[in-house]
C-alpha cells in the first residue's frame, strides 16, 4: 500500500488507487469534467492537472496517474493554477454564452469551475463553431454547441446501460458526439444521461424551461414504480412536482434510477380522484358526494353484510400503513378474505426467506455465476439488471437463463424457458456448479401459474442443490416487480384461517358469496370486466383508472409524493417515503381514510396519528424495527409437492413504460410506449450448448 503526501498531508491507500481519488479521501477539491468514479477513465479534459514534484516537469492528470510510494502531490501550486486557467479557456472558446436561458444554469459543472478556476477574460476573437443538434428521443434535450467532448454519455452508454448508441466521430475542432446513424437513445437509463453531463448539452426534455434548480423544494423519497425502492429526491414548487432525480444509496441504485422512476412524475396531476364519488342508484352515473356522505353509504352497506362475505385487495402501489389499518379492519369485522397477489401469483409466503432478494442487490457484484429463472429484469427491475450488468462488464459473470428470451444488456447462455428446462439444468449441475457464489434470481411472474406453488418447491430443492446456500452466502433470490408485495407479505395480508385468496374473491363476485369488496389501489387487473355487479365495490386510490370505473363508490388517496409511508423493497429493505406536496382536492392519505370509516361503522381503530400507527407497526411485525437495513433470514423449506406444467415462462411487464396507474396517466410515458416501440440495440444472445 503506497504512502504518499498530498498539500502537505499523509495518506496510505491501496494499490492501483488514483490521484484525484487519493484527494478526495483527505476532502482536497480537484476540479473534474470526463472523470467519474462509476466509469473508466479516459483523461481527455485535462482539468484534473496536478503537480508531482520529482515527477514529470509539466502538470499530470490526477484522474490517471495512479498513486506511487513517495509521491509529494500539490493541487494548488502556480503551475497548476496556470495551467487550468489555459485548460478553462480552451474550453470555453466555442461554448455559447447562453447561460441566462440554459436548463442547467445553477447547477452547471463548466459554470462553477470557470468561476473558481478560470480566468477573467478570454483571448480568443474568433467566430465560436455551432454544432447540430441530434433527435435522442422523447425525454433528452440536446444543444449539442454546448457540448465539451468529455465522453461521459458515450461511456455511460456503452458501460452502464449496454446500449452503445452515443459515441465521439471526426477529430480536432469537427470533434462531436452523435449517433453514428439516426438513431434515438433507446434505453430505461437514458436520464441518467442528462445527470452525468457536466454541461447544458443534455437537459431534460419534459422538464425544460419548467423551473430553475434556486426555486425548488427538495423532499428525499422513495420510487414506487418497481420492487427496487430506487432512493430519489423529489423536487416541487408549490403543489406541484417539477422533477425526480436520483439519489446515492450504493446498495440500492447506485447513483442511478430508471427513466420511469425520473419521468413518470407528470402522470401525478393527470386523471386523478381528488373528491369522493358514489354510484347513483337510478342512473348507475358515479356523482361528487361530501366526506361524510361516502363514509355513511359504506358503514350503512357494511353493516348488512356478514363479515365472511367482506374481502379486500391490495394493489401494487399500497403503503405499509394503509394495510396494516385495512387488515386491522377487516379483521373488526371479522372477515379472513383479504389479498395482496392481485396478479394471480401462488406461492408459499410462510417462510421471508422464500419470498425475497436474499443475497441484497449489492450481493450481485460478489456472484460468480448468475442464473435468471422466468424473468427478465431489464424491464421487471432496470437497476437489477444494471447491476448484472456491472458484473458481468467487470468479472465476465457466467449467465444463465431459464425463461423467455430478451434482448438484455450482456451476453448469455440460454438453457431453455420451461421448468423442466429448469430442472435439466439443475440435474445436470448439482454439486458441479464451478461457483463460489452462485446466485439466482427468479421472476415474481414465473408465479403467475396454476403450478406456482409446486415451482417454488422445486426452486427450494434447486437452491440446495446448486449450492446457493450456505452459513455466509445466501443466493436464492425472488425478483418482484410490485412495489407493495413484500410489505403486504410481511404483514401477512394474505387470507387468513379459512379466508379466500384472490382469485376466489373475484369468483364469490359472481358467485353471490363476495357481497362487498374493498380495492385498494388495486389496479392491476381489469375490475370492470372481472368483477360481478352484484356486488359493493368500494374503491380507494390516487388515479380512476381500471378498478375506479367499477367502484360504487370511490375514496380518493394520496399518491407516493404526497404522503409519509413505508415502503418494503424487493431485498426485504424498510424504506419510507416523505410528503413533497399536499394531495389535491380533498384527497386524503390512506390509512386516515380507513381510520375514519372505522369510526363510521363503530369499529374504531386504536391509532390516532402516524407516529402511533408506525410505533404499531413495529411492536407487532419485527421487520420494521429498523429502517434501511438488511437482516439475514434463516433459511427453510417452502413450496408444495405438486405436477408441473410444460408451459414456458412469461415475463409479466409486457409494456415497460405503462406498468401502473401514474406511469399510464403519463403523457411523458405514453411517448416513450410508441418512441421506443422498436429496441434493437441489445447485444447478441448466445445460446447454450446443444
Amino acid at each position: 500500500m503506497p504512502k504518499l503526501t498530498i498539500n502537505g498531508m499523509e495518506i496510505e491507500v491501496e494499490q492501483g488507487t488514483s490521484l484525484i481519488q487519493a484527494a478526495e479521501m483527505l476532502g482536497v477539491e480537484i476540479p473534474r469534467f470526463c472523470y467519474h468514479d462509476k466509469l473508466s477513465v479516459p483523461a481527455n479534459c485535462r482539468m484534473c492537472l496536478v503537480e508531482v514534484e520529482g515527477g514529470p516537469p509539466k502538470p499530470v492528470a490526477s484522474c490517471a496517474m495512479a498513486c506511487g510510494e513517495g509521491m509529494v502531490v500539490k493541487t494548488d501550486s502556480p503551475m497548476v493554477q496556470k495551467a487550468r486557467k489555459g485548460v478553462m479557456e480552451m474550453l470555453l472558446i466555442n461554448h455559447p454564452l447562453d447561460c441566462p436561458i440554459c436548463d442547467q444554469g445553477g447547477e452547471c459543472d463548466l459554470q462553477d469551475q470557470a468561476v473558481a478556476y478560470g480566468m477573467d477574460r478570454s483571448r480568443f476573437h474568433e467566430n465560436k463553431r455551432a454544432v447540430k443538434d441530434k433527435e435522442l428521443g422523447p425525454l433528452i434535450e440536446t444543444t449539442m454547441t454546448r457540448c465539451i467532448n468529455c465522453t461521459r454519455c458515450v461511456r455511460f452508454s456503452e458501460e452502464i446501460a449496454g446500449t452503445p448508441t452515443l459515441g465521439q466521430f471526426h477529430r480536432g475542432e469537427d470533434a462531436e458526439i452523435g449517433t453514428f446513424i439516426d438513431k434515438i437513445v433507446d434505453t430505461e437509463l437514458s436520464g441518467n444521461l442528462i445527470d452525468i453531463c457536466p454541461v447544458g448539452a443534455l437537459t431534460s426534455k419534459p422538464y425544460a424551461f419548467k423551473a430553475r434548480s434556486w426555486e425548488l423544494k427538495k423532499t428525499e423519497s422513495i420510487d414506487v414504480h418497481d420492487a427496487v425502492g430506487s432512493n430519489i429526491r423529489v423536487d416541487s414548487r408549490g403543489n406541484e412536482v417539477m422533477r425526480i432525480l436520483p439519489r446515492l444509496n450504493e446498495d440500492v441504485n447506485e447513483e442511478w434510477i430508471s427513466d420511469k422512476t425520473r419521468f413518470a412524475y407528470d402522470g401525478l396531476k393527470r386523471a386523478r380522484l381528488d373528491r369522493p364519488y358514489i354510484r347513483d342508484a337510478d342512473s348507475g352515473k358515479l356523482k361528487e358526494v361530501s366526506w361524510a356522505e361516502a363514509l355513511g353509504v359504506i358503514a350503512a352497506k357494511l353493516k348488512t353484510i356478514k363479515g365472511e362475505h367482506i374481502a379486500a385487495l391490495a394493489g401494487d402501489l399500497a403503503d405499509v400503513e394503509s394495510m396494516v389499518a385495512l387488515k386491522d379492519l377487516l379483521e373488526s369485522l371479522g372477515s379472513p378474505n383479504m389479498d395482496c397477489r392481485t396478479d394471480g401469483a401462488k406461492f408459499d409466503p410462510t417462510n421471508r426467506a422464500g419470498y425475497i432478494f436474499n443475497s441484497g442487490i449489492a450481493g450481485i457484484e460478489e456472484a460468480d455465476h448468475i442464473i435468471l429463472v422466468g424473468t427478465n429484469p431489464r424491464t421487471e427491475a432496470t437497476m437489477i439488471n444494471a447491476r448484472i450488468r456491472k458484473a458481468w462488464l467487470e468479472r465476465r459473470v457466467k449467465i444463465t437463463v431459464i425463461g423467455p428470451k430478451a434482448e438484455l444488456t450482456y451476453p448469455y447462455e440460454y438453457a431453455g424457458a420451461t421448468p423442466q428446462d429448469l430442472e435439466k439444468f439443475v440435474k445436470a449441475h448439482a454439486g458441479k456448479l464451478k461457483a463460489e457464489k452462485p446466485l439466482m434470481i427468479v421472476g415474481a411472474g414465473a408465479f403467475q401459474r396454476e403450478d406456482g406453488e409446486a415451482l417454488h418447491k422445486v426452486l427450494c430443492d434447486s437452491a440446495d442443490k446448486l449450492g446457493l446456500i450456505r452459513d455466509d452466502w445466501n443466493g436464492f433470490n425472488i425478483l418482484h416487480h410490485a412495489a407493495s408485495r413484500v410489505g403486504a407479505l410481511d404483514i401477512g395480508f394474505l387470507p387468513q384461517a379459512g379466508g379466500k385468496g384472490f382469485e376466489d374473491i373475484i369468483a364469490g363476485t359472481k358467485d353471490g358469496s363476495t357481497k362487498a369488496l374493498f380495492l385498494l389501489n388495486a389496479d392491476e387487473f381489469d375490475a370492470r370486466s372481472s368483477i360481478g355487479w352484484k356486488t359493493f365495490v368500494i374503491y380507494q386510490g390516487h388515479h380512476g383508472d381500471h378498478a375506479a370505473a367499477r367502484a360504487d363508490v370511490i375514496l380518493p388517496g394520496a399518491a407516493y409524493t404526497e404522503k409519509t409511508a413505508t415502503y418494503v423493497n424487493t431485498e426485504g429493505r424498510v424504506q419510507m417515503t416523505h410528503q413533497a406536496i399536499f394531495p389535491p382536492g380533498e384527497a386524503k392519505e390512506d390509512w386516515k381514510i380507513i381510520r375514519a370509516l372505522s369510526e363510521a361503522l363503530g369499529k374504531t381503530l386504536p391509532y390516532n396519528t402516524g407516529a402511533e400507527l408506525r410505533k404499531h407497526i413495529q411492536t407487532t411485525w419485527k421487520t420494521f424495527a429498523e429502517t434501511d437495513v438488511l437482516n439475514g433470514e434463516k433459511w427453510g423449506t417452502f413450496g408444495e409437492k405438486g405436477k408441473l406444467s410444460k408451459d414456458a415462462f412469461v415475463s409479466p411487464v409486457k409494456q415497460y413504460y405503462l406498468t401502473n396507474p401514474i406511469a399510464r396517466a403519463s403523457k411523458t410515458m405514453q411517448e416513450c410506449t410508441g418512441a421506443f416501440a422498436a429496441n434493437t440495440s441489445a447485444p447478441k444472445i448466445v445460446e447454450a450448448a446443444e
